[in-house]
């Protein structure tokens, strides 16, 4: 199983859909697209709430 983190040199805002295109190996930029495309759809406010609990949730990635 892989693990999922917060990226600490992919971040436009907190770092998760880096650390998720990571962990999948997808680029990230698509990742941030289809949250976007959330926020569109689900009127803005679950896909956020998801969000920043996937950045309260998500450990940070360690730098070694």
């Amino acid at each position: 199983m892989r693990k999922v983190y917060i990226s600490k040199t992919d971040t436009k805002i907190f770092g998760v859909c880096g650390g998720i295109g990571k962990a999948f190996d997808i680029d990230p930029n698509l990742i941030r697209l289809i949250c976007v495309f959330l926020c569109i759809v689900t009127a803005v406010l679950p896909a956020v709430l998801t969000y920043i609990a996937a950045w309260i949730i998500f450990p940070a990635e360690s730098m070694d």
